[in-house]
């Protein structure tokens, strides 16, 4: 019994390790009516019993980083009001760029512009990827290897069904579901997918024992759900 108890215990802090993808944000905080930056401003995300916050320097920058991917409420004090900014994504191994998030008191407030966007940490080429809302949305939301190959040209689907990546042998590539190699893909429903990356090239160093590609698989979870009702109240 001692021995199953340790190896459980051991099997769920490994499960709970490899499914944690990272992201961050950035942006700047601007006065609505004089466009001025907003310094030493507290920002923040509250996930669970957590919170990811920093302060924003004397232009108005601000960056928060190690957040688990999902969808979240940035939050703001601001001359003694918290004023909540719509529904985030943050996306894995990605900096989302809110860009210029213009405040004002909340009795003046009325909307809270932002301007979104995403690119890549390790470079300046964006990598494609997909969020569960975005899968939800397409066409090929049945067919995980129809959603791999929406994403990138780069990939197509061999006449025995198996996934090629250009310039690359039949089978030279790497599927990873939470962070565990896999053999493939099929298996997993779209409906259980959080977000799915196509790496074709300049393949990070923890996927680098392919001369292919990559395909990065995040199954939805409680807590991936949880963030969203909470972002969204």
């Amino acid at each position: 019994m001692r021995k199953l108890m340790i190896a459980a215990l051991l099997m769920t802090g490994y499960s709970s390790s490899a499914q944690v993808a990272l992201g961050e944000i950035q942006g700047y905080l601007v006065e609505k009516s004089t466009k001025e930056p907003v310094p030493l401003t507290h920002v923040f995300i509250r996930d669970l019993d957590k919170v990811y916050q920093v302060i924003s320097d004397e232009e108005g920058m601000f960056r928060i980083s190690a957040i688990p991917a999902g969808t979240y409420a940035l939050q703001i004090r601001y001359e003694g009001d918290t004023i909540k900014v719509d529904p985030v994504q943050i996306k894995m191994n990605s900096i989302t760029q809110l860009g210029k998030i213009e405040l004002a008191p909340i009795q003046q407030l009325g909307t809270v512009y932002i301007t979104p966007g995403v690119r890549l940490i390790d470079g300046d080429l964006p990598i494609p990827q997909l969020t569960g809302d975005e899968i939800a949305k397409s066409v090929a939301k049945f067919d995980p290897k129809g959603l791999i190959t929406s994403m990138s040209s780069e990939v197509r689907i061999a006449d025995d069904g198996s996934l090629v990546f250009r310039g690359a042998r039949k089978g030279d590539m790497i599927y990873m579901i939470d962070g565990i190699k896999a053999n493939d893909v099929v298996t997993v429903p779209s409906s259980a997918i959080g977000s799915m990356m196509v790496y074709t090239g300049a393949l990070p160093a923890k996927y680098g024992d392919t001369l292919g590609g990559v395909v990065v698989v995040e199954t939805k979870s409680y807590f991936d759900l949880y963030r969203a009702w909470m972002a969204g109240r």
